[in-house]
């Protein structure tokens, strides 16, 4: 049987998700990618709680290339992170490649001086 790409991100999601658990004190650096936008949340999984969140759309300019906008995104999660005392997150990339954009925000957040 078959899977359809979204079926196949959604079972790497489930296997990642049994291994990644956010707390508040390394909470879950969670990502979703649409075709044009992308989002970053800080999560804490024990409370159920999103702790901090930055997306292309709100907190990065329009006239970037995708890319260099994810980065931004990345740098503006670290950046929100460093106001709530946050150094260490574990990474969820969400079933995607780490390649492309997902990688460009990773590297951001790195930049920002998050470690994971």
């Amino acid at each position: 049987m078959r899977f359809s790409k979204q079926k196949r991100r959604k079972k790497i999601h489930q296997r990642i998700r049994r291994t990644i658990k956010g707390t508040a004190s390394k909470p879950r650096l969670s990502v979703y990618r649409s075709n044009f936008e992308i989002y970053a949340q800080l999560i804490d999984d024990v409370n159920g709680n999103t702790l901090a969140s930055a997306s292309s759309r709100t907190d990065v300019s329009k006239d970037k290339p995708k890319v260099e906008r994810s980065k931004a995104v990345g740098k503006a999660i670290a950046e929100k992170a460093a106001k709530l005392d946050i150094k260490e997150v574990a990474f969820d990339r969400s079933g995607y490649l780490y390649h492309g954009r997902i990688k460009s925000l990773a590297e951001g957040a790195r930049e920002g001086g998050l470690k994971f």
